[in-house]
């Protein structure tokens, strides 16, 4: 399955993607702008068939060229195989293309996302935060936001 994977993702994306193992852990690394077509090639390919999106999640690597990364954890049912999705993007630009069209599984992981890291996912169908109030303007799971958070952000009930 990994030398199909590796083939048909360099003959049909080139230097646009990259595959990478790490301890029989396959993570493929796409440019933002190909997400969405290395996407439904994966889901849509009859040889690699990824029919499952099991979870989307967001990590701040603090790095200043590549700050955020959306990490898309996909299986394929009928070839019993993992794989892993990465796509960066900045602190000034945290836009990344939504995927909730090819996997619906994927709407509630991006507002999720969203929500915690601020990465906002370009044509999401109702993307509001899930956690958090709507008017709180900081994103608890970034590497700069206070362990103990921000005295006043948030109004509490009294006890």
């Amino acid at each position: 399955m990994k030398d199909a994977l590796r083939q048909k993702l360099e003959a049909h994306f080139g230097p646009a993607v990259s595959l990478t193992e790490f301890r029989g852990e396959y993570t493929v690394t796409c440019a933002k702008s190909s997400l969405t077509a290395v996407c439904r090639f994966l889901r849509d390919d009859q040889e690699l068939r990824f029919d499952s999106l099991r979870d989307v999640c967001g990590a701040d690597t603090a790095r200043p060229d590549d700050r955020f990364q959306v990490i898309y954890n996909l299986y394929s049912l009928p070839n019993k195989f993992r794989l892993r999705l990465t796509v960066t993007c900045t602190e000034s630009d945290p836009h990344v293309p939504t995927v909730s069209d090819i996997w619906p599984a994927a709407n509630w992981p991006e507002r999720e996302t969203y929500d915690m890291f601020g990465i906002i996912f370009d044509g999401h169908p109702d993307l509001r935060r899930i956690y958090m109030p709507e008017e709180f303007e900081y994103y608890p799971l970034r590497k700069d936001f206070p362990l103990m958070g921000i005295p006043g952000s948030l109004s509490l009930p009294r006890k």
